[in-house]
């Protein structure tokens, strides 16, 4: 006899803005959901802070809450402003910089 499987569930979040703040001279992350297929985790960034190349081990959506962000990916780079939106696929080398103080939300897409 198998188990039935999980009811879908829905969970909302009525401001990611005020989830985190930029703090002089640094980067700040924190996961603001985990759900299923999902994570999402917000940045806070300081003008000049980056984080330097790496990849993910799944397909990203990237949208900038605040501020401008300089992302570099695939032979090009982008300035990310709020209202814009990012995606990479699994394991795709990527760089983000914060051109101004700013807020970025990371959207993990994991189908497991």
């Amino acid at each position: 006899m198998t188990s039935p499987s999980p009811s879908p569930t829905m969970t909302d979040i009525a401001e990611l803005a005020g989830l985190v703040e930029v703090q002089p001279d640094a980067t700040v992350s924190r996961t603001v959901l985990t759900a299923e297929g999902a994570r999402l985790v917000l940045f806070a960034f300081d003008a000049g802070q980056e984080l330097t190349e790496h990849t993910a081990a799944m397909p990203v959506v990237l949208t900038a809450l605040s501020g401008h962000l300089r992302i570099t990916a695939d032979g090009r780079t982008v300035d990310l402003r709020p209202g814009g939106v990012v995606h990479f696929g699994t394991r795709l080398p990527h760089a983000v910089e914060a051109m101004e103080p700013s807020t970025l939300a990371l959207l993990m897409l994991d189908a497991r």
